[in-house]
């Protein structure tokens, strides 16, 4: 055991080091893109080469110095979108396209030419406000809507096309260690910059490139803006920071263990989309690349080119400069014009899918650690929830449940009786998740590894044989999951026949699917390595955790006959990941600099279209202080993915263990996300149809109020509730800014209405953070709590109504069965809309198509921000009847309280207010 501990911690503390990762300088495409500058583009654009075609307009652009030409393809999209396509007319091969990440070709609408001479061609779109200007030398592209440019492509003349080249002719022989014979070919190389065309060393490691150089790069500039956000994930500030030579925001999926804070290099995930905001406009642009991708940002002070000769009339408005660089395949970017944030939201989701639908139970809390040692540590911790009354729904095991780090199997001596331990868990309404890592160990006897090996289903490396590195199990290889074959196969792994000692109660954690591989250059796969369709790991190396959280998803489903809805949280992602379950922020550390961080972190992969995340409670690496833990436990109930997680090394920390006090306040945290679960459900529903991130950025419900722009302490979680978690110790005050000069906003726990917006200093102590209901909203509470989510299906509903500054409320709420598809398959759900207006309170159906029996009630209605006492309440039901309701009336906080009611939270009805 002692030995197994010590090979994982030379491997971990080794990935530590950041030695052990590239700095932009490493990177050879980057020192050869950055040898082009800004200034006039060296590609110009043939405008005799212009056809419309029925989807599209195609021409050709031209290098003037390398003669080789390109072909455009510009699309306009449905929905108020652009897409552009670069590509070789007639490459040496065919160059990689990003399949499956969008869900559908997208519905183009037709483009027709308004102007073409003296080297300008513009384009009008179906909707007249929206014209494409083409310039012919140099090449760009101004993309304009009602008269104003809202971006220009090519703007600085970055536009970077590496075209592939047929190799040159015995330029290296290799010796077996895969370094180069011709060791003067190398010495000359070190004398003038090493461009990393065909080969390209990293410390000892070495990648060869079968295809030589295949770069692309693009620049953007985005008008009137200075703010950007997006391109998730780094351990960085919400608002995207400019960058300088070498740091560049990185893209490049990686396993950092402890990774730093306010760094650009590339953690776990990569999601390729960039949004800009200014107060009358929010735009957005998606790269859809799924190699390494580095983007740079400069935001200046610009006059516009169309001003007024005279000086003095100009004015200077911000301007944003993007320039994107990928390592190979093609320019193929969807630029969304908004205009405003939730239009984003959807065009992006129009693309890419949207959040799906979770299981009720995955929104409850998690209780996890690397690891739970048997069956009887399971069974004893289970217990300790219900002793310590608090909540909880899913336990999970890590990577020592298996039986040597072979997955699908169980550990025979500490997981004898899976099947018994999950019939404890079923009785008490709870799940399971197991660990399901991609590295497959090598060993002849494993079923898993036999059938993969057999069935030719590795990664492979540049010679053909089967890819092997080192991971948790020791020697691995690498399911190829970019194989659609691999991913059918894979799936069906998780039939119960297939996985023993599976139940229906046990879902599914990806986990090291960067993809991680120890004692290899930057701890992942060889660039080299060769996938499905021949195609090299540096194509798709940001899509193969993407995959393995496809194929898992799609498992889970297939077992339950296509009825029940996955979870699955992975820990490598990419754009359109949201389909496909949760993801969580990786390898955190239990300090406050990491709470502190986790809020931007998921703010960003929120509006890049991942609703379903969070990250770990308590930090993942080391040992929290009380005050740090309670405060996580408050700040995680309020995000949508809520996981305490620790390491191996770690001390037990299960809530309890804290002394009497700090268990009080995490038990009140964990049994305020429970009551808060109907109003969560509700948001996941609308992030599930409308695409609207259930955590989100405050400029994101307040577009117009500049001083929202930059706020990352804060968030709204939907458009209800802002929450503002404390994250410095000691801290006895917090500042809360309350946006919004005309809003209204209510403490959510003590009801006081806060009539004066601005930046308030809000006292605080260890039992709770601030939390505050935005006048206009309804949420919808339950009035107590259960062992765990499935306990509490038909406990009764508190609506809590907050009036805005016109005595105006309205609020939804959304239910169903919280685990099947039938929402779906046969729209067996309720969305109930409620709405206070000049006194009466109503409830009404949000969406005929839905029916769905439910005896649950509306027990409980609080109004905050009543003025006056009122003289009598009644209700009246669909069925004509009226009856009086039991009232009290709080006149210091201007609360009135409904109680007593049994209204059927499915039927229509109205409370009158005299």
């Amino acid at each position: 055991r002692l030995l197994k501990r010590s090979v994982f911690f030379s491997v971990q503390d080794e990935a530590v080091d950041k030695s052990n990762f590239k700095n932009c300088n490493h990177i050879a495409f980057y020192r050869r893109q950055k040898l082009l500058h800004p200034g006039k583009s060296l590609y110009q654009a043939l405008l005799d080469s212009v056809t419309l075609c029925n989807d599209s307009v195609k021409l050709q652009i031209i290098n003037e110095k390398n003669k080789v030409p390109l072909l455009v393809e510009i699309y306009a999209i449905e929905g108020n979108i652009f897409r552009l396509k670069i590509n070789e007319v007639s490459p040496l091969k065919s160059r990689y396209e990003v399949p499956d990440v969008l869900i559908k070709e997208p519905t183009t609408q037709r483009l027709s030419i308004a102007q073409k001479e003296a080297g300008i061609l513009v384009l009008t779109c179906a909707s007249e406000d929206r014209k494409l200007h083409i310039t012919a030398n140099p090449f760009q592209i101004e993309l304009e809507s009602k008269g104003e440019t809202v971006l220009s492509v090519n703007t600085n003349g970055l536009l970077y096309f590496e075209h592939l080249q047929p190799p040159p002719q015995n330029r290296l022989a290799n010796n077996e260690e895969g370094r180069s014979l011709d060791q003067s070919n190398l010495d000359h190389l070190e004398n003038q910059e090493d461009l990393g065309l065909w080969q390209e060393e990293f410390g000892s490691f070495l990648d060869i490139k079968a295809n030589g150089p295949s770069s692309i790069g693009l620049d953007f500039s985005l008008h009137g803006c200075e703010h950007v956000y997006g391109i998730p994930e780094h351990a960085e500030t919400l608002l995207l920071k400019n960058t300088s030579d070498d740091d560049a925001y990185r893209l490049f999926n990686l396993d950092v263990y402890g990774h730093k804070i306010h760094d650009k290099m590339g953690i776990y995930g990569s999601v390729p989309f960039l949004l800009a905001h200014k107060p009358n406009r929010t735009s957005g642009i998606f790269w859809l690349n799924s190699s390494e991708t580095l983007v740079e940002i400069n935001t200046k002070a610009h006059v516009p080119s169309r001003s007024p000769p005279d000086i003095t009339k100009q004015r200077v408005v911000p301007q944003t400069d993007v320039r994107w660089m990928s390592e190979s395949g093609i320019i193929d970017v969807f630029l969304l014009m908004g205009p405003n944030p939730f239009d984003i939201f959807k065009q992006y989701a129009q693309l890419t899918g949207t959040q799906a639908l979770p299981p009720l139970f995955s929104l409850g809390y998690h209780q996890c650690r690397w690891n739970y040692e048997d069956e009887q540590d399971v069974k004893t911790v289970d217990a300790g929830f219900d002793e310590h009354d608090i909540p909880y729904d899913v336990i999970w095991l890590d990577i020592e449940h298996t039986e040597g780090k072979r997955y699908f199997t169980w550990d025979k001596k500490k997981f004898q009786h899976p099947k018994r331990m999950q019939e404890l868990l079923t009785r008490k309404k709870r799940k399971l998740v197991v660990i399901i890592d991609p590295h497959i160990k090598v060993d002849p006897m494993y079923t898993l590894y036999s059938q993969a090996k057999k069935k030719g289903y590795f990664v492979k490396n540049r010679t053909g044989q089967d890819f092997e590195g080192i991971c948790w199990p020791g020697s691995s290889s690498y399911l190829d999951f970019t194989n659609p074959d691999v991913r059918e196969w894979y799936a069906d792994q998780f039939a119960f026949k297939s996985y023993k000692g599976s139940t229906d109660i046990l879902f599914v954690w990806n986990d090291m699917n960067e993809p991680s591989v120890f004692k290899a250059a930057e701890l992942t796969m060889q660039r080299d390595a060769v996938h499905h369709g021949n195609w090299e790991h540096r194509e798709v190396h940001n899509l193969y955790g993407f995959y393995q959280q496809m194929a898992t998803a799609e498992g889970l489903i297939k077992r339950s006959g296509g009825q029940k809805r996955p979870f699955v949280l992975t820990r490598s992602f990419f754009a359109g990941s949201q389909k496909y379950g949760a993801v969580w922020t990786g390898d955190n550390v239990a300090e406050w600099s990491y709470l502190k961080i986790s809020i931007p972190m998921l703010l960003t992969i929120s509006i890049a279209g991942i609703s379903f995340c969070g990250a770990d409670v308590g930090g993942f690496i080391g040992d929290p202080e009380p005050e740090l833990l309670v405060r996580w436990y408050q700040a995680g109930a309020y995000q949508p993915f809520f996981r305490g997680h620790a390491n191996i090394e770690s001390k037990r920390r299960e809530p309890w263990l804290f002394g009497d006090e700090n268990t009080r306040i995490i038990r009140e945290a964990i049994r305020e996300r429970y009551t808060l679960l109907p109003y969560l459900y509700s948001l996941f529903y609308r992030a599930h149809t409308t695409a609207e991130p259930v955590m989100r950025p405050l400029w994101v419900e307040f577009p117009k109020e500049q001083e929202t722009f930059g706020v990352e302490d804060e968030y709204m979680l939907g458009n209800a509730l802002l929450v503002h978690p404390v994250i410095e110790q000691e801290a006895t005050t917090v500042n809360v800014l309350l946006p919004g000069s005309d809003e209204v906003w209510y403490d959510f726990r003590r009801f006081r209405r806060l009539d004066y917006p601005g930046t308030l200093k809000i006292p605080v102590t260890l039992e709770s953070i601030p939390v505050f209901q935005r006048g206009g909203g309804v949420v919808p509470l339950k009035t107590t709590v259960g062992r765990s989510t499935e306990w509490m299906t038909d406990i009764s509903y508190e609506l809590r109504v907050a009036l805005d500054s016109k005595d105006f409320a309205v609020g939804e709420l959304y239910l169903d069965d919280g685990h099947s598809f039938q929402y779906l398959h046969k729209k067996q759900f309720l969305h109930r809309k409620f709405t206070f207006h000049k006194n009466v309170f109503s409830s009404s159906c949000a969406d005929e198509i839905g029916q769905y029996h439910t005896k649950c009630v509306v027990e409980r209605v609080l109004i905050l921000g009543v003025q006056k006492q009122p003289t009598s309440v009644t209700v009246s039901l669909h069925d004509g009847k009226d009856k009086e309701v039991v009232f009290t009336y709080d006149a210091k906080s201007s609360m009135l309280t409904l109680e007593k009611l049994l209204l059927n939270v499915g039927a229509d009805w109205e409370i009158h207010i005299k």
